[in-house]
Formats: C-alpha cells, sequence, structure tokens
C-alpha cells in the first residue's frame, strides 16, 4: 500500500496541498524574512515526515522547536486557522524528539573524530590559509603512513609539535613546509579548543545509523540539535551541520527512489553554509545535493531569501514554501523578483505582487506531483503544527532526556591510545644524545639531530664501550632515528591492530565519497 501524502495547508477556497512522500528526497527549501512563519511551516513539515516513518534531523537556532516533544495547546489563532482549513482529523499530539547539544548541556553531546572531519573541513573551520591549509593536509597523510589515529584536539597538537620540530626530516618524501606553519597550526588549535570545548572531537563518535531510528508506533525519530550557542558561531555551526551531511552521504548505501525519504535533513541559516566558503567546497556541497538523493536523503535548506544559495543548489530543490519578503530598498526589489522567478507561475495572480503582501502563516507553495513536475504556485495557508508551538522548560528537556533511547550511550567520554600517546612514547624511548670522546671524529645523524631539536652532532659511542648485553649493530650502522623509535613504538603498542582498517585505512569523512571514499 502506497503511504498517503501529508497536509502541507489549503488555498483560501479549500483545494488542499499536500507534500507527495515519493518526491521527498528531492529536495526543498522554506523562505521569508524573519517574523513571517518560517519555524511553524518547518515544525508542520517535520511532523508530516515523521508520521511518514521518516527519521529528521534538525538544527534548532532559537529553542522553539523543541516543543515538538510535548502536544499542542489549544489557541485562538489555531483554532481559526483549523477551522478555516476544515481539519478533521487534527489531534494536539507530541512527536518523538531526540535532543542533542554539542556541548552536551541541552541534549546528548555529538562527537566526531578529527580523522573523520578532515583536513578540509577543519581548514575552514580554523579559517586557514593556503600554506597552514597545505601543512594540515600534510599531518594528515603522515599520521595515515605512520598508523596514528587523530582522535581529539592533542592528537592533533601532538602532530603539530612534531612537525615543528621535525618538518626537514619529511620535506624529502611530502615537500618542504616551514616548521613554523606548523607552530601557527598549534596556536590556532589552542583557539578552537578554547571555542567548542575538549568534548566535541573525541570518542564515542556519533553513529550515523543512530539517526535512522522509529519510535514503537513506526513514526521516525525527530532528532533536534540544540544550536542556540552553536549559531553565535556561524562557521562551526555551517561547518559541523556539512560535516554531518557528508556523513550521511558517506555512510548509507544506495536505495534509489523510496515510497517516502529514510531521512530528512533540514538545515536551518542555510546562507552560512555558504557565506565565504571557497569553490572548491561549494562545488562538493552541489555534487552531495544532487547525488545524496539516491541514499533516500533529502535536503531542506531554511534560509530568509533564496537569493542566499547558489543557483546550482537552488535548481535542485523542487518542493519550495516562500513566506513573505519586504521590498524597502531596490535591492530587495531585485530580490523579489529572483524570489518569484523560481516559480512555476499561476494566473489566477502575480507572485511578485503576492510574495510582499503575504500575512503570517501564509505562503506561496510549490511542490513536485507523482512524475516529478513542479505544480502551479499557490497561495496557502499552512496548517498548523499538533505539537506544542514554542520552547520546553529545563524539567520538561530533562525528562525527555531521560526517557531518551540514547540515555548514556554517548555522555562519557572515552580517551584510547592515539597519536598523542604514541608520540609521547615516541620521545620517551627516543634515545638521548651521545656523548664525543676528545680527538674523535664527529659523526653527524642529521635525522637524529632534526628528531631531537638540538642541533646535535655528538658521535656514537665506540663498540668497545658498550655493555656486553647491548645488541650489536652492523656495522656502519648509525643509531635509531627518532622516526625508526617512532614506528617501533607503534609497532610494539599497536601491533596487529594498525594493519586494520581501524589504522591504515583512515580516511576523512570531508565529503569523501566525492573524493575518494571513506573505509572504515
Amino acid at each position: 500500500m502506497s503511504i498517503q501524502p501529508f497536509l502541507i495547508g489549503a488555498t483560501q477556497d479549500q483545494q488542499a496541498v499536500h507534500l507527495t512522500p515519493r518526491m521527498g528526497n528531492r529536495h526543498g527549501l522554506i523562505a521569508g524574512a524573519t517574523g513571517t512563519g518560517k519555524t511553524v511551516t518547518l515544525q508542520t513539515l517535520i511532523e508530516g515526515f515523521s508520521r511518514l516513518g521518516t527519521t529528521v534531523f534538525t538544527a534548532d537556532v532559537k529553542g522553539d522547536l523543541a516543543g515538538l516533544a510535548r502536544p499542542g495547546k489549544s489557541h485562538p489563532k489555531i483554532d481559526a486557522r483549523v477551522q478555516l482549513l476544515q481539519l478533521k482529523n487534527y489531534q494536539q499530539r507530541p512527536t518523538p524528539a531526540v535532543f542533542w547539544d554539542l556541548k552536551g548541556k541541552q541534549g546528548h553531546p555529538i562527537r566526531t573524530t578529527v580523522s573523520e572531519m578532515g583536513p578540509l573541513l577543519l581548514a575552514r573551520l580554523l579559517e586557514l590559509s593556503d600554506a597552514q591549509a597545505d601543512a594540515l593536509h600534510l599531518i594528515f597523510k603522515i599520521a595515515d603512513d605512520k598508523g596514528l589515529l587523530l582522535l581529539d584536539i592533542k592528537d592533533l597538537q601532538a602532530m603539530c609539535g612534531w612537525m615543528t620540530e621535525n618538518a626537514k626530516n619529511y620535506a624529502a618524501d611530502y615537500g618542504k613546509i616551514s616548521s613554523s606553519t606548523f607552530g601557527t597550526l598549534q596556536r590556532k588549535l589552542v583557539v578552537l579548543e578554547e571555542q567548542i570545548g575538549s568534548g566535541f572531537f573525541g570518542e564515542p563518535a556519533l553513529e550515523i545509523r543512530d539517526l535512522m531510528r522509529r519510535d514503537f508506533s513506526g513514526h521516525g525519530l525527530v532528532h533536534v540539535l540544540d544550536a542556540r550557542e552553536l549559531i553565535q558561531q556561524p562557521r562551526l555551526y555551517a561547518t559541523f551541520m556539512l560535516w554531518l551531511l557528508s556523513e550521511l552521504f558517506e555512510d548509507l548505501e544506495e536505495v534509489g527512489d523510496l515510497d517516502a525519504p529514510r531521512l530528512v535533513f533540514f538545515f536551518d541559516e542555510a546562507h552560512l553554509l555558504f557565506n565565504e566558503a571557497p569553490k572548491a567546497l561549494i562545488e562538493k556541497v552541489e555534487q552531495v545535493v544532487r547525488l545524496v538523493r539516491s541514499k533516500g536523503v533529502g535536503i531542506y535548506f531554511i534560509t530568509q531569501n533564496p537569493v542566499d544559495l547558489p543557483e546550482t543548489v537552488l535548481g535542485q530543490l523542487g518542493n519550495r514554501v516562500q513566506h513573505a519578503l519586504r521590498a524597502f530598498t531596490p535591492k530587495d526589489q531585485k530580490a523579489v523578483r529572483a524570489a518569484a522567478e523560481t516559480f512555476r507561475s499561476n494566473p489566477a495572480f502575480s507572485v511578485t505582487e503576492v510574495i510582499t503582501e503575504l500575512a503570517v502563516g501564509e505562503a506561496l507553495v510549490s511542490v513536485l506531483d507523482e512524475n516529478g513536475t513542479p505544480g502551479i504556485v499557490q497561495k496557502v495557508f499552512i496548517a498548523p503544527p499538533e505539537s506544542r508551538i514554542g520552547p520546553l522548560d529545563d524539567a520538561e528537556r530533562a525528562e525527555q532526556l531521560k526517557v531518551s533511547p540514547y540515555s548514556g550511550r554517548y555522555e562519557t567520554l572515552v580517551d584510547r591510545e592515539s597519536a598523542y600517546e604514541m608520540l609521547r612514547k615516541a620521545r620517551e624511548q627516543a634515545p638521548p644524545p651521545l656523548p664525543s670522546s676528545p680527538g674523535q671524529t664527529q659523526n653527524t645523524d642529521p635525522d637524529l639531530a632534526d628528531a631531537l631539536g638540538s642541533g646535535s652532532t655528538q658521535a656514537p659511542t665506540p663498540r668497545s664501550t658498550r655493555q656486553a648485553t647491548e645488541p650489536r649493530r652492523p656495522v656502519g650502522r648509525p643509531p635509531d632515528s627518532m622516526g625508526e623509535v617512532l614506528t617501533k613504538t607503534i609497532i610494539r603498542s599497536v601491533g596487529s591492530s594498525i594493519g586494520s582498517s581501524v589504522g591504515r585505512n583512515l580516511v576523512r569523512g570531508v565529503l569523501g565519497g566525492l573524493i575518494g571514499g571513506r573505509k572504515r
């Protein structure tokens, strides 16, 4: 039996406007000026998808979406809208919601590893120059080659320190980068850790499959990210959302067009994703938007004006809800005309004029039909949500967290052995500078001297002075360099696991399905 469409709203003459579930993965747009009703529309769409059995991920930038977890309350405006639209089956009921928070204060903590975030997104997050971004990519490459796990910020800081001391030793194999560049990276990482805390990067990392669950009644869980603090750091917010989107793209298998999407991802304040983003990153976002629908995922961007999005992205958003725009200046008027041109026109009215006249809770709506054809734009009264419109208090939020299916799963931070511990062991086990005998010719080991950071030119101790128990070294072979000590330490400490996908097949979650894929 096919899944029935869900109601978005109705026209003045009671013509219902539904979203076709099979077209839910064709993505969408909710646009409009502040205070015109975008959040209520978002809540109505979230409820509709959840009741189809589709799981939802959304950021809550104002705290209002937390009300999804509680049944709605009677209100004169809601009652009037129910009567206007003749909603016979309308009932005030909650939606199964799970709360998340990067810092773990208002929801379950969300973590990822440095390795999964990857150098491209980290470079944007740290606002690196081209040279600094190259240095960061080099660190990831060397960590992969040496089998060093990059899990948290201290791992990355340890690698920066190591490269500051030993940059010249890697120049022949990886290219020359100034050691001072790695020192700059260390300082930027200190600032980043102050901004986001030490809890975001680490383990246990979020399992994407945990976002795909339903409740006992078959409704899709709604995952609400508390972004009230996060939105104050727009670059971090946009980078996190893009990382999560890339993880969905990489981890989920191809399923084609389903009766309804498996997951719908709502990206609020979507313009932040594209502000000052490098061209290469924007191109990757465009590719993900185009390809992720085959994974059964729909992406819905929420922003003030459609022109906030690149045309190549905007052209892929088949289901559109446009709330009112204001046209006070020539620039505003141009934006209104641009927004109007994105719709299939309706001969009954002028889209350009109606956009500026819409009341709160009214919108221009165009959705795809069963064949994927955009419908004629309609002036629609948006259906009211059945859950609460507004935030939860602290006690209600605490109650939701207590009964969450993920309670206790992500709260405890795990700090297993990774690059930080491995490099510390390597330093501890490195041979000390060797004394020279008077009149003896100095035998310089450049690798050893550079690794120790001392510029030492001490000669090795003559074999005749060694203890009888000391292993004999082949004639002419110098003492182990720091790099050799590191390698041996890794082999002793990690053993066969380094040969596994956990160690040597570290590939970044940087839209990796498009750049080469990630192995787990």
